[in-house]
């Protein structure tokens, strides 16, 4: 897995739970469109999104390109843990 398909797995799971907190969002996206990933700022990341979109979508498939414009840092969900050794 290069660093472009390591970084769309990763938004793809963070737009994921976004909608699960907005479900609201889904309403935007038309049944059975492939839906890409783009991030503000990043143009190298962009251009191997949307070409590996173009290459991926079906006939008549619409592609839906969700841009993140800012995302919150990443950090830990851990409340508590154990350490054993």
């Amino acid at each position: 897995m290069n660093i472009f398909e390591r970084k769309n797995a990763e938004l793809l799971t963070e737009f994921d739970r976004y909608v699960i907190e907005h479900p609201q969002v889904a309403d935007n996206i038309p049944n059975g469109a492939l839906v890409a990933m783009e991030v503000e700022d990043d143009r190298d990341f962009n251009q191997w999104s949307q070409q590996t979109a173009r290459t991926q979508v079906e006939p008549g498939q619409q592609i839906v390109f969700i841009r993140i414009k800012k995302l919150r840092p990443v950090q830990s969900r851990i409340e508590e843990l154990a350490i054993a050794v």
